[in-house]
C-alpha cells in the first residue's frame, strides 16, 4: 500500500482561500507546474526561496509514492520590463547593454540558475520546457481564443478581451478582484495604444523594427506575451486540467489571473485544482533591492562576501534556515538568523550522525510511532515545515537523553528512529549532512578570527606594522577585513 493511501495532505488553496483535502485528478498521480526564472540575471534569493518551497512539495509528495510530473518553464522570450505590454524585453535589453546574442544571455543565466539549484540540493523538475521552443503551441491557443472571439487583432498585435470573456466567466477569481474595480483603477489609454480597454493583455505583439527577439505568425512578424506561455507549456505537458500549479505571490495577478482566462478561454474549462503561492523574502525587516543596497545574491552566502552577513553559510544551512519558516509566511533574511540556524543545523546532524553508536535496549521511553506520525500530520498540514523541523528536534532531545542513559529504545523502535530521521531530513527537506569539525568555512573562521585578536593586539601595542602585514596578507589571500563601529569582521573573495 502507498503512503498517500493513510496520510492525506492539506493544500491551502489561493482559489479558495482555504486548506483543502488533495484529491488528485488521477489517483496515484500528479500533476504540478511551477512558473520558472525569466533569465535575464542572476537568480535571487527570493526566487530560489520559492522553488525551494515546491522542491519540498515534489519530494513529499514523492515520498509518498505519487508518481509526479513536475513542469518548470524557462521563460527566455516575450517578458517585457514592467510586467505588462509596453517597454523592452528584458532578455533583449540585457543583450543590447551587453552587446551580445539574447540566447548568449539566455544559456549564460539558464546556467547560473542551474549551479545555484544544485548547490542548495534540488531536485531536477521532470520536465523544463523553454517559452521559446513552444512558440507554434502558443500561435495554436492564439487563433483558438480568436475564433471563439474572445480576443482581437489589431495592427499585428492581439489582445486577450478582458471585458468580453468577463462576460460568462469571472475575470479575477484567483486574486479576488473584479473587473469594475480594475476599470475603475485604471488609467485612460492613450493614443498610442491599440488595446480596447485597459484591462485587455497582449497574447502576441507584433515586433518594432528593433526588435530582436521575434518570430513569424498569422498576424506579424513578433513574439507571444508572457502570460501566454505557462498556459501553453502548462497544459501541453499536464493536460488541459491538471492538479497543482505554484509560484511567488507576485505573480498571483496579474501572470497567474491571465492564465486561468486563456486557459477558460482556449479550453472551457479551469486549468488548476490547487494554486499555490510561496511568500516572499525581505532582508534586515525590508524589501531586498539593488538600489538601497539591502540584497544578497545566493553565492554571496557561501563566500561571506557581503557587507549584510559576518561569515560565510554552507547551502544546507541556508536552506535550513529558509525551511524554518512556512513557505506562505514572509520569511525576514537576517545575519543573526543564520547563525542561529547554523547552530540548530550541527545540533541537528550531530544527533543524526550519533545514531549508528546507540545502544538498544529492552524496552522504549519514547513512543517513536507516535512522533513519526506527529512528523507526517506537520507535512500533511499544508506542508508545515517549521513544525516538521520541531518535531524533528524533539527526536534530537530525546537522542541525547539516550546517550546520557536516562531514556532507552527497543531495536525495533530504534531502527524506526533511524529510518524516520534520514527520511524526512535528506529526502524530504533536502537537507545534506556537513560535520561541523568537517565544515572548512568554520576552520577558516577560527584561522581568521585568531589573527583578528592578535591584529586588536598589535594595534593596541601600537605595532601597526604588524597590524598592517596581517591585513596585507590576509587581503592577499583573498580575506578582507572589515572594521567597524561593533569590531572587525571579514569576507571571502
Amino acid at each position: 500500500m502507498h503512503l498517500y493511501n493513510k496520510q492525506h495532505i492539506k493544500i491551502y488553496n489561493s482559489l479558495s482561500g482555504e486548506k483543502e483535502l488533495f484529491t488528485p485528478i488521477s489517483e496515484g498521480y500528479v500533476g504540478m507546474y511551477v512558473c520558472g526564472p525569466t533569465v535575464y540575471s542572476n537568480v535571487h534569493l527570493g526566487n530560489v526561496r520559492t522553488f525551494m518551497s515546491f522542491d519540498v512539495i515534489f519530494r513529499y509528495l514523492k515520498h509518498l509514492g505519487y508518481k509526479v510530473r513536475f513542469v518548470r518553464n524557462i521563460t527566455d522570450a516575450g517578458h517585457l520590463e514592467n510586467d505588462a505590454d509596453v517597454g523592452e524585453d528584458r532578455i533583449a535589453k540585457k543583450a543590447r547593454l551587453e552587446e551580445i546574442e539574447p540566447m548568449e544571455v539566455v544559456q549564460r543565466y539558464t546556467v547560473d540558475f542551474h549551479n545555484i539549484l544544485n548547490k542548495f540540493n534540488f531536485l531536477p523538475p521532470s520536465i523544463e520546457p523553454t517559452a521559446t521552443g513552444h512558440i507554434i503551441e502558443q500561435i495554436e491557443i492564439i487563433k483558438n481564443i480568436l475564433d471563439k472571439g474572445l480576443a482581437y487583432e489589431v495592427n499585428g498585435s492581439v489582445y486577450f478581451d478582458v471585458l468580453k470573456y468577463n462576460e460568462t466567466k469571472p475575470y479575477g477569481i484567483l486574486s479576488k478582484r473584479n473587473v469594475e474595480d480594475l476599470m475603475h483603477n485604471s488609467r485612460e489609454l492613450d493614443g498610442q495604444s491599440d488595446k480596447k480597454n485597459p484591462q485587455d493583455f497582449a497574447l502576441w505583439k507584433k515586433a518594432e523594427p528593433q526588435h530582436i527577439m521575434r518570430w513569424p505568425s498569422p498576424w506579424s512578424d513578433g513574439f507571444p506575451g508572457w502570460h501566454l506561455e505557462c498556459t501553453a507549456m502548462s497544459t501541453k505537458y499536464l493536460g488541459e486540467q491538471f492538479d497543482i500549479h505554484g509560484g511567488g505571490m507576485d505573480l498571483k495577478f496579474p501572470h497567474h489571473e491571465c492564465e486561468i482566462a486563456q486557459a477558460e478561454a482556449s479550453n472551457g474549462k479551469a486549468p488548476v485544482n490547487y494554486w499555490m503561492h510561496a511568500n516572499m523574502l525581505i532582508m534586515n525587516g525590508k524589501k531586498m533591492a539593488k538600489s538601497t543596497g539591502n540584497f544578497i545574491l545566493p553565492t554571496e552566502i557561501f563566500t561571506g562576501d557581503n557587507p549584510h552577513i559576518t561569515k560565510s553559510f554552507s547551502p544546507s544551512v541556508a536552506r535550513f534556515f529558509m525551511l524554518q519558516a512556512h513557505y506562505r509566511s514572509i520569511l525576514d533574511f537576517t545575519n543573526n538568523g543564520l547563525l542561529a540556524s547554523e547552530k540548530g543545523f550541527f545540533r541537528l546532524m550531530d544527533a543524526i550522525n550519533a545514531l549508528d553508536d546507540l545502544k538498544s535496549a529492552g524496552t522504549s521511553t519514547f513512543d517513536i510511532k507516535e512522533w513519526q506520525q506527529k512528523c507526517y500530520d506537520a507535512m500533511n498540514d499544508d506542508f508545515n515545515s517549521p513544525i516538521l523541523i520541531a518535531n524533528l528536534f524533539e527526536a534530537v532531545k530525546f537522542i541525547n537523553q539516550i546517550k546520557e542513559g536516562t531514556a532507552s529504545l527497543s531495536q525495533d523502535d530504534l531502527d524506526l528512529l533511524k529510518s524516520t530521521i534520514h527520511t524526512f531530513v535528506f529526502d524530504v527537506l533536502g537537507l545534506v549532512n556537513v560535520k561541523e569539525s568537517e565544515n572548512g568555512t568554520d576552520k577558516l573562521s577560527g584561522a581568521v578570527e585568531l589573527l583578528i585578536q592578535l591584529r586588536q593586539e598589535a594595534r593596541a601595542n601600537k605595532d601597526f606594522g604588524m597590524s598592517d602585514k596581517i591585513r596585507d596578507e590576509l587581503a592577499a589571500a583573498g580575506i578582507q577585513l572589515n572594521d567597524g563601529k561593533e569590531g572587525t569582521t571579514f569576507t571571502t573573495n
